[in-house]
């Protein structure tokens, strides 16, 4: 059995060495000839998978280690028998990792020494933006959740859902809808010229879904103007080929790396080893845990003399710190070519250093409050009092 598989997908081997041969191949420039042997093919959001792909080919399964499945043409699958498997809600962790940094950073810019005095608006409450609702909620923020098809489906939920206009309005935004055309529910340039003419610089926008969803051509005449909000964009239109000019805009800039910590990655790849078994029929032997080292910082101790906030900003970047992302992507900004510049934004994926998520982290509390307990504990990290 030959599978074939984008070469930035981890431990292949681990999972996959002994049910065939694995052929790596560039995810990015990924060609029918690659593919027309394989029986199995694994993918994620960078190749395209459809007929181009596969028309002719012997491929049988498909599995995308991504929780976004925009990139493939799940009707032609449908109907040429293809089984397809994603890894929905794979690095939810790490995406709401990388906001809670995000807002850390912000409520520093704003002099905040109690950052749940923000109110954030989610829009898009899946697997990433119910998990961010929920650890918002638990540290006390004033929360806004904006999903239409989840309010059209679940009119008698708890969960309160607003409207896009509601969302836009709170302190800081993030958007975590898929990417949809053509459908009741479009999201593609769902933030357009109106939506951002109506935030102001009191506000951030924050965007770890999908890039299309916001058009960035008016996000770019936006931030040219007066009044206009702050903006952290991990996702771009046009990716690998994005808009340095864009990219100099923005207030915090990196390469669509918000899920790809160690965690995230690797449990992509396990969920698609179980889809894959059972199409074959095959046990499952093997889980992500197996596979994970120990963490090059494993802990850190805080005891009754630390400030609360302080501990929990420290403690988060000392897990991730965006700010070092958005350098290395301004810098691979200075490329002079348009394909030079793809091709940084691909190797910087490619060659994106171990990130560990908050729940690696140890926090040691020595005679601490129980406020900064539950704020450990509702972001993730593992106590020991």
């Amino acid at each position: 059995m030959l599978i074939v598989a984008d070469e930035n997908i981890p431990l292949l081997d681990a999972f996959f060495g002994d049910i065939g041969e694995i052929r790596r191949v560039s995810g990015r420039t990924m060609s029918s000839d690659d593919v027309k042997d394989a029986d199995v093919l694994l993918v994620r959001s960078v190749t395209r998978v459809g007929s181009d792909l596969l028309e002719g080919s012997r491929v049988r399964f498909v599995g995308t280690a991504t929780i976004g499945t925009d990139h493939v043409d799940l009707g032609w699958l449908e109907e040429k028998g293809i089984r397809f498997s994603a890894a929905p809600g794979c690095n939810a962790n790490s995406v709401v990792d990388y906001v809670l940094a995000v807002l850390s950073l912000y409520a520093e810019r704003r002099a905040l020494d109690d950052w749940s005095q923000l109110s954030v608006g989610i829009v898009g409450v899946g697997n990433v933006g119910g998990e961010l609702a929920e650890k918002l909620f638990r540290l006390g923020f004033t929360v806004k959740l904006c999903d239409p098809p989840r309010a059209d489906r679940e009119p008698e939920s708890e969960n309160k859902f607003v409207g896009l206009d509601e969302a836009l309005a709170c302190d800081v935004v993030s958007l975590h809808t898929p990417l949809t055309r053509d459908s009741a529910y479009q999201t593609y340039h769902m933030v357009g010229e109106q939506q951002l003419a109506g935030m102001n610089s009191e506000q951030l926008l924050i965007n770890s879904g999908r890039g299309e969803v916001i058009d960035s051509a008016a996000l770019g005449k936006c931030l040219a103007g007066a009044n206009a909000p702050l903006v952290a964009l991990d996702v771009w239109e046009q990716e690998p080929r994005i808009n340095p000019d864009l990219v100099s805009k923005v207030w915090l800039a990196t390469p669509h790396i918000a899920g790809y910590s160690l965690e995230g990655k690797v449990q992509g790849t396990e969920m698609i080893y179980q889809a894959a078994c059972q199409f074959l029929g095959l046990p499952t032997r093997k889980k992500a845990g197996q596979f994970l080292p120990e963490p090059a910082l494993s802990k850190v101790s805080f005891t009754s003399a630390a400030d609360e906030h302080a501990a929990v900003r420290i403690a988060l970047r000392a897990c991730y710190d965006p700010r070092q992302d958005d350098a290395r992507l301004r810098n691979a900004m200075k490329k002079p070519s348009v394909d030079d510049r793809g091709k940084a934004f691909d190797s910087l994926r490619r060659d994106y250093p171990v990130r560990r998520e908050c729940s690696s982290l140890k926090v040691q509390l020595k005679g601490t409050s129980k406020s900064l307990q539950d704020s450990f504990r509702a972001i993730g990290f593992k106590l020991k009092i």
